[in-house]
Formats: structure tokens, sequence, C-alpha cells
């Protein structure tokens, strides 16, 4: 089996989807974000001549599966993911369309395509030789999260975003004591030599899940210590401590965006 990762410059969202080559068809693992990225996703699924015989998700997040629709392209693919992931989606995706059509107007699908297959966890599922084993986490980064295990010997995993590659974090959604939690158990489910595929970055080892949860803790100790009766002081101060803690702006912007989120979470600030 080969993998392949796209889109093979990362530019914008910086979002992963894969592909699983086995011998005589593909899987998909995600769908990026925007229909240009999308387009040339499936693009490459052409070139590769096999026929697509499912997409699966790892989480509720848009950039997951905002390319659905793009990538499956008419075509009677099944589209699995955990109940909990189908309804996070369907009963978020009024919101995301009001978030992301001002940010990325054309390039966000007007016509959004949903996961159509429930899976339950720990069920897998087969295609030739390549079993793939569905983790259901329940709330973690996004409301609802569900890696990948490809084969037995748990050694590949599609992880989504669990482990960020290095890059600020997305905690909006307020789930991080969750998040840590399932960092705990998914470090000590699988191999010291297991390779992680991730959502952003990557790929990823075990020693990068200490990596997370410091990054986690420091973030929510940082809003924690923050002066919340000025809130843009407040804000100051965290984007100091996250930028002090790694010194990269690739994705500054979701750690930033999940500053008030998660003062209000605490009890800090007012709901955003």
């Amino acid at each position: 089996m080969n993998i392949h990762r796209f889109p093979q410059k990362h530019e914008g969202a910086f979002v992963n989807a894969y592909l699983v080559e086995t011998a005589s068809s593909l899987v998909a693992v995600d769908s990026l974000l925007t229909v240009s990225d999308a387009r040339a996703f499936r693009s490459q699924v052409e070139q590769l001549g096999k026929p697509l015989r499912a997409v699966l998700l790892t989480q509720a997040h848009p950039d997951h599966y905002g390319g659905l629709t793009e990538l499956v392209a008419g075509h009677d693919v099944p589209i699995i993911a955990p109940q909990g992931v189908i309804d996070a989606i369907a009963r978020d995706d009024d919101v995301k369309e009001q978030i992301l059509r001002p940010m990325f107007g054309d390039e966000w699908a007007h016509q959004r395509t949903f996961p159509n297959t429930a899976i339950v966890d720990g069920s897998s599922v087969t295609f030739d030789d390549a079993v793939f084993t569905v983790l259901d986490l329940g709330p973690s980064e996004s409301p609802h999260d569900s890696p990948w295990v490809l084969g037995e010997d748990e050694r590949v995993v599609f992880l989504g975003d669990q482990i960020y590659g290095r890059k600020h974090a997305y905690l909006a959604d307020g789930f991080f004591r969750e998040w840590l939690q399932n960092i705990d158990r998914l470090r000590d489910r699988f191999p010291e030599d297991s390779v992680l595929y991730l959502g952003h970055g990557g790929p990823a080892t075990a020693e990068d899940w200490d990596w997370q949860r410091s990054y986690i803790t420091t973030f929510v100790d940082a809003v924690e210590a923050a002066d919340w009766t000025r809130p843009e002081v407040a804000k100051t101060s965290v984007v100091a401590v996250m930028t002090d803690f790694l010194p990269t702006d690739e994705l500054q912007f979701l750690m930033e965006l999940s500053i008030e989120p998660v003062a209000a979470k605490l009890g800090l600030a007012a709901p955003a």
C-alpha cells in the first residue's frame, strides 16, 4: 500500500488529506477545505487510475469535510464516520457557512456533502488487504473526533487533529479537558514506532504526544493567568506566551481565535 498526502504544497489553512492506495482501489481520509484544493485532490484520484472506494472522516471540522462534494464528484461513494461526527457536521454546518463564506467566498463550497455511512467505535472496514478501524473519541479537538487505524498492528494512524505538527492549535470549541484525556488514552494505546498522520503538518511520532499536551496546558494556563478585566490586554498577553512557547506564525490565527472562547469556558469572560 502507498499513502499519498495532499496537497503537496501547503498554503492558507495548511490542512492535509490522504489517499491510501491498495492493489486495486483508493481510500481517502478527509477531503480538504476549499473547492480548488478538493478539485486538485480529485484530479490526483483520477491520475492514479483506481476507483475511490470510500472516504473516512477523522472529525467534524469543516477543513476536513468541506471538500467532499468535489472529491466524490457525484459518485456513490460511502463517506464513513461515527454517528456523532455525522450529527455534529449537520448541526453546525449553518454556523460554519456564516463564518467561512465571508472568509473564502466561492472557495467554500455552496453545495456541501455530508458523511452518509455511520460506523461504531472499534468497527473496521476492509478494502482489498487494507483494514481500517475507527476510534470514536467523542469531543476532543473538535466537537467529535474519530481517528482511523490502518492494520492490525496499529502502526499507521490517521490521527486528524489530536496532534498538530508543531504548529499553533485550535481550542475554540472548548473541549480541552477531553482533548487532554484523549491524548493520554491514545499515547498509551499505540506502539512507540507508530507513524501518526496528521491533519496539520506531520507525520508525528510518539514524542509529539507530550509536546501537544504541553501546548494545550500552556495555553489554558495563559488564559487563566490573564487580566480579563481588560480583555484586549488579556488577549495580547496570551498571544505573547504562546508565541514564546512556539515561535512560529503557522496557524497562529487558530490560536488567537481560541483565546476568548476558552476564557468564556473557564468563566473568565462573557461567551463570544
